[in-house]
């Protein structure tokens, strides 16, 4: 299979143990539970989940737990993008091609789905019934908080909010994207492999690396394509970033320096993989992909 088929299989798989928890019946109000699931069923790669997916099976782990665990984060990652495109943050009408969950719903609606979503992150890892030791899956809920939190995501929300409209090194703007891309993305790694007995410590350092090699990357061409992409494929206004004043490592490196500091970057991924005692095929291809997409 390609990466491709890899990725969409996970779409697949995680899809289908979301929809398995929206199908029962949750005692709560019709408006948020729709808005809950569109914010997580609007289109998406899917790629948190698909490194949940390959990190574990690579490791050998049990595939219903690999499940509860993407899902978990694919929660985190969706409630992110709702509150992301609030009007009081980035303010945007457009996500994936769909009109955003404020947009459809309302603000209040919004914030709620995304409360939502975070809290149900938690608890689909708090009350399964995991293959693993206890304390694994203790270090998992810490992982995936720690990786949400001050110290994360929202750490780099908050900084790249303050870097709007002012001038910053490629240095905080690195600082800013391995905190607000970069944390989740290794955190969807380090759950893979906490639910195999396979992962020492060597093996999650070196995926560590590899995790926060690929997340930088990952929003290196991200930028490119703010500037280069095509808005339908995108599915978001081309050149939105500019627009809003973000600092980018184009405007940064230039369009060139930016190229060269992606594959740099996947070079890095490539080093780490190859200290890993596994096969490592299926990461190694998904860097490759991550700076030959087009969305």
């Amino acid at each position: 299979m390609s990466i491709k088929d890899y990725i969409e299989r996970a779409q697949i798989d995680v899809a289908t143990t979301l929809n398995s928890y929206f199908e029962q019946p949750l005692d709560s109000d019709k408006t948020i539970k729709e808005a809950t699931h569109y914010s997580l069923f609007n289109g998406g790669k899917r790629l948190r989940p698909f490194l949940v997916y390959a990190v574990g099976e690579m490791l050998g782990a049990k595939k219903s737990d690999l499940d509860v665990l993407a899902a978990a984060i694919e929660c985190i990652h969706s409630y992110s993008l709702v509150h992301d495109d609030l009007p009081a943050m980035d303010d945007d009408d457009l996500r994936r091609g769909y009109p955003t969950c404020h947009i459809v719903y309302g603000e209040a609606q919004a914030i709620l789905a995304g409360d939502a979503l975070q809290a149900l992150a938690f608890e689909l890892i708090a009350t399964h019934n995991f293959n693993c030791s206890a304390q694994s899956q203790v270090k998992m809920i810490a992982a995936l908080a720690h990786a949400s939190g001050i110290e994360g995501m929202v750490a780099g929300q908050g900084l790249d909010i303050a870097a709007t409209d002012k001038v910053v090194s490629v240095q905080e703007l690195e600082r800013i994207h391995k905190l607000k891309t970069g944390a989740l993305i290794n955190c969807a790694i380090t759950l893979g492999a906490l639910c195999s007995e396979k992962a020492d410590e060597q093996t999650l350092e070196n995926l560590s690396v590899f995790g926060y090699a690929i997340g930088l990357a990952f929003q290196v061409h991200d930028d490119i394509l703010d500037v280069e992409g095509d808005t339908f494929i995108l599915g978001k206004p081309q050149g939105s970033d500019i627009e809003a004043n973000k600092a980018t490592y184009p405007a940064l490196l230039g369009m060139l320096g930016a190229k060269e500091k992606a594959q740099n970057l996947i070079t890095q991924a490539h080093e780490a993989l190859a200290l890993i005692d596994a096969d490592t095929t299926l990461l190694a291809s998904l860097a490759n992909y991550l700076i030959e997409r087009d969305h």
